[in-house]
């Protein structure tokens, strides 16, 4: 009898391993019919958010570039050609560094995905602007105002408002530090794995790092979604608030990149779409963007830990610049 329940046992293991295999199998095949028609429509248009983030842009080490940009002032810095998954240039792109504001870009992608932009926002005290420090940027919201998380986006984006990164994590998260273990969650899965966030804005924490190759990931990520490409490459906007006393009142915004306030010179072969400024003391002054080339391909390049502002445009000027003319 023993016998009989061991050979039973023996049976069904044998059997639920065979019906694993025939799964498995069956995965596969529809894996690779999924990525065959991924890849066909890969990048079709980026301007309607057609990017393939699944093919990425990989390198072992840094990557040569004629013409690169002075990376004595610098702390990283990277050039993706994102079509062809390529690295163009590389320069201590895996070395954990302080993020700054360039940290925003994980908050919109998680508000991006995790809610309705046209979802009505109400602020509480603690993202009120006038209760964050003197020297921090924030885009004008008081508590008790109510407007679209879309508007807040733009505040959050285009004028690096901490005050509009708290709103967005407690709108989504209920707190900042459910927020940030999202951030931390989303940074896994996109396999940025150098990453840790603990706050939506970027302010300084020894605790809240990622990598030049780790932002990449990220804003890789990012540009997948319209509402993205199209808050990044908005250069002004007027955003309608409505008071805790019903009042409306305007708030005017602008892009914080030199690029598009016209203080700093264009590449000469490639349109600069948008991207994400950062700047803290121990940051130093960062800058990711998306570009096009002379035949309409997107690059994103990454800057981390410019000495200063002036240097840290300069060099992304000629890191762009080496985007070969034909591809």
């Amino acid at each position: 009898m023993r016998c009989i329940d061991r050979f039973n046992r023996l049976l069904a293991v044998i059997l639920a391993a065979f019906l694993g295999v025939l799964s498995l199998s069956g995965c596969g095949q529809e894996e690779e019919v999924t990525a065959a028609y991924e890849t066909e429509n890969y990048n079709r248009d980026i301007y309607r958010g057609g990017l393939f983030a699944e093919q990425l842009c990989v390198s072992s080490g840094d990557v040569a570039l004629a013409g690169a940009p002075d990376t004595s002032v610098m702390r990283a810095s990277a050039l993706f050609d994102v079509e062809h998954q390529k690295v163009d240039f590389a320069y201590n792109m895996f070395e954990q560094l302080y993020p700054a504001s360039t940290t925003k870009t994980m908050t919109a992608l998680l508000a991006i995905k995790n809610a309705d932009l046209s979802s009505i926002v109400t602020v509480s005290a603690n993202a009120d602007s006038r209760n964050f420090a003197a020297d921090e940027t924030t885009c004008g919201i008081q508590a008790g105002d109510q407007l679209s998380l879309q508007d807040l986006l733009r505040g959050l984006m285009m004028v690096s408002g901490n005050d509009a990164a708290v709103a967005i994590a407690e709108y989504i998260a209920g707190s900042t530090d459910a927020f940030a273990q999202m951030m931390n969650d989303e940074a896994a899965r996109l396999m940025a794995t150098h990453t840790h966030f603990v706050n939506p804005h970027g302010l300084h924490d020894i605790n809240h790092y990622t990598t030049a190759y780790d932002l990449y990931l990220i804003f890789n990520e990012c540009i997948k979604y319209d509402a993205f490409i199209d808050v990044i490459g908005t250069n002004t906007f007027t955003a309608s608030i409505t008071g805790a006393d019903g009042l409306v009142r305007q708030e005017h915004w602008e892009q914080t990149n030199f690029y598009a306030a016209g203080l700093a010179e264009q590449p000469r072969d490639a349109v600069i779409i948008g991207g994400k400024t950062g700047t803290t003391t121990p940051a130093g002054n960062c800058l990711i963007l998306l570009e096009t080339s002379a035949q309409g391909s997107p690059y994103i390049s990454v800057i981390m830990g410019a000495d200063t502002k002036s240097l840290l445009y300069q060099n992304m000027t000629a890191l762009i610049n080496g985007i070969p003319v034909s591809e």
